[in-house]
């Protein structure tokens, strides 16, 4: 390379770096402008897009690629501040500067504070939601029922497409405030870096605090988001306004949430993702009498929600410690409120099924073992104006193998011979007697009336040695009646649950003894544990009649003085009349002894069904009489007028018999 060659390339060289360094030099000299027009470029954009005054009080370089921001406010038109923050500092992307604009990388809030207000109809946040679709009246039907898919996606995507790529919060504070109810957020620190998430927090909800710390990551352009939750301070995080609400606590150690996706189509917001939670316990007294703890529990839903619409689709599957099930479930409120329900599950191990079951939901079954697989199918629709055809179908299906190894409390085979039996009142036993030969009140079904046994199971289960311990009509038919009320007035029982529900469990009328009693009657009738002869008799000696009056034989002495084989038919019906309200039994009678007039309709109804299906003659029929003559420690009791004698009601009841057209 000659000299002048090499001269021309060294003025070349220095002629370009003069021109960057002059560039250079420009760009710092004029780039305090170019901060101020990205400023105005962005208040221009965020007061264009939403109803506010944005305010950046001062914006400033620091170093070579430092800002800092001061005196920062968002207010809504008209409301209260919804964002303050006395500072930001930003770090800004230096080939950014090249291109003539000003990029904020990576943003740290220091003080920051979110304050949402809500007065009546006012409030200084739904702004955020709205875009021109919302603004048509669209998302109401013309009862004015709102579209909750279109106000979930909204939601949604006004949360994602506002997540900055990199920010860093020291000391945020965010606040709800409304006429009746506060609450109020603290973060310490709030990062967001490469689209990982990393949080402690202490939420106050008026008068319950949960601190916990937050990890996670998100994809704000795909929908994605992950997050755990854990309980900070060896406590549990307890869900709040449950118990306020539904009069039910709910508490956890740690808790993992998911969203994979979501699609909007139609009017319509489906979301795919998961949920796990770890130590769940749950208390409501209609659900069970103690705590109930689940170790661990999950779901991998898929949900969609449109206009009058929730549905739970059925590839949605749901994990309680070992057991698993796919359920669907939907609700359509479209005209009538029509509510489904399905719950399958495929042939698991007996073992798993039964050490699934949460702790303190089935106390008496805790502690089973078996061999064998359990699959369980269950189907439920009911149109809330009809709720007369609801329907409900529900199937425990067992492997030829199964069976039980090892009983928990509930051991089902102390019914073959005789037992201990205790009697208990609001939770606490008031007798304890035995059921067996060694009690001289006990009665082998031999030695009693077939008058009674036979209006018995008429008037309570007729179709008891024909079923597998449940009637699935009359378990439909208590679904409708429980609906209409809203609330536990009819069980539906069969005499097989009825004995479970007095052998092994309380009388509280929960979700959880019905299907604790459910599952002990199934093992019960299909495992052929005892006969039916044998649940028969044992459920005729330990029903209660009265007054600490227990079994056939204490019966039929307290009320007529007599053996309970020598019952006759007019006493063996009044027996059985009482049996859903054994306390009640006054009622039944005037102050003379006699049964008051409108038992002659029951005497009427049972009589008669009893006629037609040859348990008793026409003849009994006819002669049947709807009175009874009381005796012993049952008169003292009932009979109060002075000097009474039994009136002759004979005419005046068959007339009132005569009346109902059976």
């Amino acid at each position: 390379m000659n000299q002048r060659l090499k001269k021309r390339i060294l003025i070349g060289l220095g002629v370009f770096l003069a021109l960057i360094l002059i560039l250079i030099v420009s760009l710092f000299a004029f780039r305090s402008r170019l901060l101020d027009y990205t400023i105005n470029r962005v208040v221009e954009k965020v007061e264009n897009k939403y109803p506010v005054d944005f305010t950046i009080g001062k914006a400033q370089f620091t170093d070579l690629t430092s800002v800092v921001l001061s005196d920062i406010s968002l207010v809504p038109h008209g409301q209260d501040t919804l964002f303050r923050t006395d500072s930001v500092h930003a770090s800004v992307g230096f080939r950014s500067l090249f291109k003539g604009r000003i990029v904020l990388r990576r943003l740290e809030v220091d003080g920051g504070n979110l304050t949402a207000v809500k007065r009546g109809d006012q409030n200084n946040f739904s702004f955020l939601f709205r875009n021109e679709a919302a603004a048509q009246p669209t998302d109401t039907t013309a009862s004015g029922a709102r579209n909750y898919g279109e106000l979930l996606n909204r939601v949604l995507e006004t949360a994602f497409d506002n997540v900055p790529d990199q920010v860093d919060f020291s000391n945020l504070s965010v606040s709800y405030t409304s006429t009746n109810r506060t609450i109020d957020i603290r973060m310490p620190y709030l990062t967001i870096e490469d689209g990982k998430i990393d949080s402690k927090v202490s939420v106050r909800t008026d008068s319950l605090i949960n601190n916990m710390l937050v990890k996670g990551t998100i994809d704000a352009r795909q929908y994605n988001i992950k997050a755990s939750l854990y309980a900070a301070e060896n406590q549990s995080i307890r869900l709040p306004y449950v118990q306020e609400r539904v009069g039910a606590v709910v508490a956890f150690d740690t808790l993992h949430l998911g969203l994979n996706d979501k699609t909007y189509r139609k009017d319509r917001l489906t979301v795919r993702g998961s949920a796990m939670v770890n130590n769940l316990v749950v208390n409501h007294e209609k659900l069970a009498d103690e705590n109930i703890y689940v170790q661990e529990g999950a779901v991998n839903y898929v949900v969609s929600l449109g206009r009058n619409l929730f549905v739970v689709d059925s590839l949605t599957e749901v994990r309680v410690n070992r057991a698993k099930a796919n359920m669907y479930a939907s609700y359509n409120n479209a005209g009538s409120k029509i509510i489904d329900l399905k719950v399958k599950t495929e042939a698991l191990p007996a073992n798993d099924f039964f050490e699934s079951l949460p702790v303190g939901l089935f106390e008496s079954l805790e502690g089973i073992r078996a061999e064998g697989k359990l699959q369980y199918k269950m189907n439920f629709h009911v149109n809330m104006d009809s709720v007369e055809r609801v329907v409900f179908d529900s199937d425990l299906d067992a492997s030829e193998n199964f069976r039980v190894v090892q009983w928990g409390k509930a051991n089902i085979e102390k019914l073959k011979g005789p037992f201990m039996h205790t009697v208990y009142e609001y939770g606490k036993p008031v007798r304890t007697f035995m059921v067996g030969p060694a009690n001289p009140f006990y009665s082998p079904i031999s030695q009693i009336s077939p008058y009674l046994r036979n209006a018995i199971l008429t008037a309570e289960d007729a179709g008891f040695y024909k079923h597998s311990g449940f009637h699935e009509e009359a378990f439909r038919q208590a679904i409708a009646v429980n609906l209409k009320k809203g609330d536990f007035v009819r069980g539906g029982s069969t005499i097989s649950m009825q004995l479970v529900k007095n052998v092994f469990l309380t009388r509280k009328k929960t979700v959880a003894r019905k299907v604790e009693e459910a599952i002990i009657v199934w093992l019960m009738e299909n495992l052929d544990i005892v006969s039916k002869n044998r649940m028969f008799e044992i459920y005729l000696n330990i029903i209660e009649w009265g007054p600490d009056v227990y079994g056939a034989k204490d019966a039929s002495r307290f009320y007529f003085g007599k053996q309970p084989s020598e019952l006759n038919l007019a006493e063996s019906i009044f027996l059985t009349s009482i049996i859903p309200s054994p306390k009640r039994y006054r009622s039944s009678f005037d102050s003379y002894g006699n049964l008051r007039s409108w038992k002659g309709g029951y005497y009427r109804l049972i009589g008669g069904i009893m006629a037609r299906r040859g348990l008793i003659s026409q003849e009994e029929y006819d002669n049947l009489q709807p009175n009874v003559r009381l005796y012993g420690r049952a008169r003292d009791l009932i009979v109060t007028a002075p000097d009474a004698e039994y009136e002759d009601t004979t005419e005046f009841e068959l007339q009132t018999i005569d009346l109902l057209d059976f």
